[in-house]
């Protein structure tokens, strides 16, 4: 199969203003002449059809469904608590106390749960309405961002100041931001039906998320989880990234390419194309893939004919092509890993990752795509899913709304 170039993929993406159904085109092209658009639009048409549908009995459940007596906020705050933190045995009704890597089941995990659900849902319904043009998948999303973001009786307050609570250590941390992470591919979405006109109450989703990437790089929870060193820092920038396309905010969105190049890459690759702050933690597998699949999204999201950060490397090497030189054995074969294995969930890794697509075409590796697609695209392991926040790659591909041109 014929593998476009980077620059006639941003070629083809230029040329689908009009949002033509893949349906449609994908129908009408020869195997020789697919886009990435309809490749993914033909591979992905059944799983995206079957899940919309099951989707399209699904009610919203927002932040106001469920209230913790341990939050410190309102019934419009979001709240959740940090993930490795267990009680102490030796200090019985103490401040919690850290084991990394280990969940514990018994924290308020009702609020992510439901932002979760709604980064499926949302997502899904907005593929299938781009395959098939039917306005009951573009109506039911819009139900689900309305009662998110703009309903006053179920909206979710633009912050996320009690996010990752400790009991008795903190209220809410900045490594909570890393909770809004499953809101890119809902702003993805969001964008999408905007564009075509599609989506009841646009304009007040899209102040929604201007708010609240105001509130990400004001607040002291904000600041600090901007400042992070390893992936909760590139889940920050990925969000903002993303979050200021769709506001159409380009100063936002080119400070997120200087920080990029000028953070992440060198911060975070190894000359060896590795993520050393990642194989340093208790699920090293896990969490590089997880770092990798938010590095290539930032690329994918913001990238600009200008500033095409697919193509950025410092000058010892280091960028996104080498990093994925160095984790693409590991993901084909496992067994070849050479370093620890993670703690929790070792065997249910790796999934469908989004970075094999998303380098595949920017560099031309065939063999990137090839692994990709024979990869699980649904997997139903909460922590797997939580550390999979790009699911619907459709989204992601030529017809999807703002595209930066500078």
């Amino acid at each position: 199969m014929k593998i476009t170039t980077r620059r006639e993929f941003l070629a083809i993406a230029g040329s689908m203003a009009a949002y033509l159904p893949s349906r449609a085109l994908y129908a009408s092209t020869t195997h020789t002449e697919m886009t990435p658009y309809t490749m993914v639009a033909k591979l992905d048409h059944a799983r995206i059809l079957a899940t919309a549908n099951r989707y399209l009995t699904e009610k919203p459940i927002t932040v106001t469904a469920a209230r913790s007596t341990r939050s410190s906020g309102g019934p419009h705050d979001y709240f959740s608590e940090g993930d490795y933190w267990w009680p102490d045995p030796k200090n019985p009704g103490g401040p919690y106390i850290r084991r990394d890597g280990m969940s514990n089941p018994e924290n308020f995990n009702a609020h992510r749960n439901a932002l979760i659900r709604l980064s499926l849902i949302v997502p899904a319904l907005t593929a299938a309405w781009e395959l098939t043009r039917e306005r009951r998948y573009a109506e039911h999303a819009g139900q689900h961002l309305r009662a998110w973001f703009v309903d006053p009786a179920t909206r979710m307050n633009p912050n996320l100041q009690f996010a990752q609570a400790i009991f008795g250590v903190s209220k809410g941390r900045g490594t909570g931001i890393i909770d809004t992470l499953h809101l890119v591919e809902p702003a993805r979405a969001a964008t999408l039906l905007m564009a075509a006109q599609v989506l009841e109450g646009g304009k007040e989703i899209q102040q929604w998320f201007a708010d609240y990437l105001e509130w990400m790089r004001t607040s002291k929870n904000g600041q600090e989880e901007r400042d992070a060193k390893n992936n909760h820092g590139t889940c920050w920038v990925l969000q903002a990234g993303e979050f200021a396309r769709f506001t159409q905010n380009e100063e936002v969105m080119s400070w997120c390419r200087e920080r990029f190049k000028t953070v992440l890459v060198p911060g975070q690759i190894a000359a060896n194309g590795s993520l050393p702050l990642e194989l340093a933690r208790t699920k090293p597998y896990s969490y590089s893939l997880f770092d990798m699949d938010v590095l290539c999204g930032i690329a994918q999201s913001i990238s600009a004919k200008s500033d095409d950060l697919w193509s950025f490397a410092t000058p010892d090497g280091r960028g996104l092509r080498k990093l994925m030189q160095f984790m693409y054995p590991y993901i084909k074969d496992k067994a070849a890993w050479p370093f620890a294995h993670d703690v929790e969930h070792f065997d249910d890794f790796p999934v469908r990752n989004p970075a094999l697509l998303f380098s595949g075409l920017a560099y031309g590796k065939q063999d990137y795509i090839a692994l990709w697609k024979t990869l699980n695209p649904d997997p139903v392991v909460p922590e797997v899913i939580r550390n999979f926040p790009i699911r619907q790659p459709l989204l992601w591909m030529a017809g999807s709304g703002h595209t930066t041109n500078s």
